[in-house]
């Protein structure tokens, strides 16, 4: 499972990059753009949202949830400082996807028995993006969580998020992760519709050892 977060760029749209790695294979995408009006966010979705159709592509929007109602995506990822889960669930009804941060165990543990769809865990090392008031996690860290939370009987996936290469992969998935999050990583690629298929390929590979340890 690889999740694209969108980024702005000196060298590509944002459509643009979403072209690339729906080419590559990505089937899940998320439009991240924190400091755009309303309008600047619409415009941009407007232009993304024909390609994910498509391709048959997931959109979730990061925060923004009536928007996301408004032009029927299929959910939203939600930040710490962004609307309380309980009431998106509310808001957007049964069937959206609802992703919500988390950066330790305790985090996730205070998700149990909510509407949630999964988790994005991080950062695994610090990003332009990523506020660095969270430690970083690393492998280890990573590994320690995952434990925790299953122990817990909590089984929301986890996709592992923050300034993750693909030589990071094989790693992360071993710790019992779900999926990755990507944004710089394949956008500063020198072939991102390549990058993201050697990604895609990558966790695949990896989530197949992972299940017969």
């Amino acid at each position: 499972m690889l999740q694209f977060i969108t980024h702005p760029s000196d060298r590509y749209s944002i459509a643009e990059e979403v072209q690339m790695v729906l080419e590559g294979g990505c089937k899940w995408i998320q439009l991240r753009l924190k400091d755009a009006t309303d309008e600047e966010f619409r415009q941009t979705a407007l232009e993304i949202i024909p390609l994910c159709k498509e391709n048959e592509a997931f959109l979730v929007f990061d925060d923004r949830v009536e928007m996301a109602i408004e032009l029927s995506v299929h959910g939203v990822h939600l930040g710490k400082n962004d609307m309380n889960p309980i009431t998106a669930r509310e808001t957007m009804g049964a069937e959206a996807i609802i992703g919500c941060t988390a950066n330790t165990a305790d985090d996730i543990i205070a998700f149990k028995g909510l509407d949630i769809d999964y988790i994005g865990l991080g950062p695994f090392r610090y990003t332009s993006t990523k506020s660095k008031l969270a430690p970083t996690l690393g492998t280890e860290g990573y590994a320690n969580i995952v434990k925790t939370v299953r122990n817990a009987d909590i089984t929301l996936p986890i996709v592992a998020i923050g300034g993750i290469t693909i030589d990071d992969v094989p790693a992360i998935i071993q710790t019992g992760v779900n999926g990755i999050a990507m944004s710089g990583a394949i956008i500063n690629a020198p072939d991102p519709v390549d990058y993201t298929r050697k990604v895609l390929d990558t966790i695949i590979e990896e989530s197949e050892k992972h299940k017969t340890r």
